[in-house]
């Protein structure tokens, strides 16, 4: 591996596990021991780390950390920062979560059991602007034809409205979330308004219930009054 072709990279881990975070730092730095690695141990702590850094080389993403449900992490990430490569590094390695996660938008997929020289050379793979997968697993085939055209919607949604469906999805009220992202209750409703019209739903209820169809049953929608 030429670790010349990166000398100056910047990543991101992100992982509410301390000890996987320091595991996956080390298997990092033993392949680019210049780069710089900084560690978010929450949906929140990435956004702000992207935020000082917006020109960070590579995003290590674990589907399921603080702050999000499912493959909403990775929803808004594509969203809001879409020239940033992002790699699932998840310990959910079922072909059809690695199939949902590359139909994302991710530039690859490792699960965390994954042998480090072999996670090295993946994420040089994904560095050289390629895609990578694991080798071993057969991902299947596209799904039904509503199924494939509901993750085109999903990926149509802005960050701001990626992060009210995930609210909706928790339960939350339009005040609620109108609180929780320091805007006005009009702008949620507005926000709503534009989220069951990229879905092609009538309700709330339906829009969190058709996200959670494509989700393989992580991001729990919540039953929610219309």
């Amino acid at each position: 591996m030429d670790n010349e072709l990166s000398p100056n990279l910047r990543l991101v881990i992100a992982d509410d596990h301390p000890l996987f975070r320091g595991a996956l730092h080390a298997a990092i730095s033993g392949a680019f021991p210049s780069a710089s690695i900084s560690q978010a141990g929450s949906i929140d702590e990435l956004v702000a780390e992207l935020a000082k850094t917006p020109e960070m080389d590579l995003v290590l993403l674990d589907l399921a950390m603080p702050g999000v449900r499912g493959f909403s992490g990775l929803l808004l990430l594509r969203a809001e920062y879409p020239g940033i490569p992002v790699v699932v590094v998840s310990a959910h390695e079922e072909p059809e979560v690695i199939r949902r996660c590359m139909e994302f938008g991710a530039s690859g997929f490792i699960p965390k059991t994954t042998e480090v020289e072999v996670m090295r050379q993946a994420l040089q793979t994904i560095l050289d602007g390629n895609t990578w997968t694991p080798p071993d697993i057969s991902l299947p085939s596209g799904g039904s034809d509503e199924t494939t055209d509901l993750v085109r919607r999903l990926g149509t949604l802005t960050p701001q409205q990626v992060r009210v469906l995930m609210m909706l999805s928790s339960g939350l009220l339009n005040k609620q979330i109108a609180y929780e992202l320091n805007v006005s209750e009009a702008t949620v409703k507005a926000h709503v308004s534009a989220i069951l019209q990229k879905l092609d739903v009538d309700s709330r209820t339906q829009a969190v219930i058709a996200a959670s169809r494509i989700e393989a049953g992580q991001w729990l929608g919540a039953s929610i009054a219309d």
